[in-house]
């Protein structure tokens, strides 16, 4: 259902009262198709598999989401009413490059980390009522969401531990309150910190903005005294620093990066009449 409403708001923006084209030209059936001037990670299909069943197109794909794609490969070929697929033909667009941006992007990213068998993560970082669209086009790119919102996990970050005056009591409250199945993640700057979080009940424990020399002495502690907790990285990871971190021995980084620092990538639709 998200999708379908995400789509109708998508065209709505772009047509508004009616594509003023449509007024003047007669329609014809077409066939357009989508020309990668980049070379990248293809998202978008499972939206634009949607659009085309909204709107009566006929697609025929040249490309799975997830799969690479070169600079002048056709990706997509859309049959159709030729004012149906000049109206949509910017969002079409829209759609995939976003994703495909975020997609290429995140599997620099899992490339780096693959080798050490750790796990890349997203954030909440996302543009406002786009999360689940990004998150969709991290996936795509081979990375692993984090928690969507504030309800499929408690994460204590530094505003939060600023509230409260005793962890070990607070977490007693929360294992009362929270739905059994959730878990707890604290957010920790130093190795003091960590330990605390991790005697109060810690499910996942993220280094935030600690060095690779800090974080490799919270792996030791974690391995010798808590081995079941998750252990996170976050802060500043960059293509460049990811694989150091990677190495350290944690189970997971995370970056904002994956969605607010893609570069969109150049695709562009042509039409052909049949």
């Amino acid at each position: 259902m998200f999708k379908e409403k995400f789509i109708e708001a998508v065209v709505a923006e772009d047509v508004g009262r009616g594509d003023l084209f449509a007024r003047i030209n007669e329609s014809k059936e077409v066939r357009a198709y989508i020309l990668a001037k980049d070379d990248g990670v293809f998202a978008g299909r499972e939206y634009i598999d949607t659009m085309a069943k909204m709107y009566g197109l006929e697609l025929k794909w040249y490309v799975e989401d997830g799969e690479s794609f070169e600079k002048d490969d056709k990706l997509l070929y859309i049959f159709g009413d030729s004012k149906i697929i000049l109206s949509l033909e910017r969002s079409i667009l829209d759609i995939a490059l976003h994703a495909s941006s975020i997609a290429t992007l995140t599997a620099k990213f899992v490339a780096k980390v693959e080798p050490y068998g750790v796990k890349l993560l997203d954030t909440r970082k996302t543009r406002p009522l786009l999360r689940e669209f990004e998150k969709y086009a991290v996936r795509c790119g081979g990375g692993i969401n984090h928690r969507m919102g504030l309800d499929d996990c408690l994460m204590l970050k530094d505003t939060h531990l600023k509230t409260i005056d005793n962890l070990s009591e607070f977490m007693k409250e929360v294992r009362q309150k929270i739905p059994f199945t959730s878990k707890v993640e604290i957010e920790c700057e130093s190795l003091e910190m960590v330990q605390e979080a991790m005697g109060a009940g810690a499910d996942i424990v993220m280094c935030d903005n600690m060095s690779n020399v800090q974080i490799k002495e919270v792996v030791a502690f974690r391995n010798a005294n808590y081995p079941h907790i998750l252990l996170e990285a976050s802060g500043n990871v960059t293509l460049e620093t990811i694989e150091a971190i990677a190495q350290v021995g944690v189970d997971a980084i995370s970056s904002g990066s994956l969605i607010h620092q893609a570069n969109w990538i150049d695709l562009s639709m042509k039409m052909e009449e049949v």
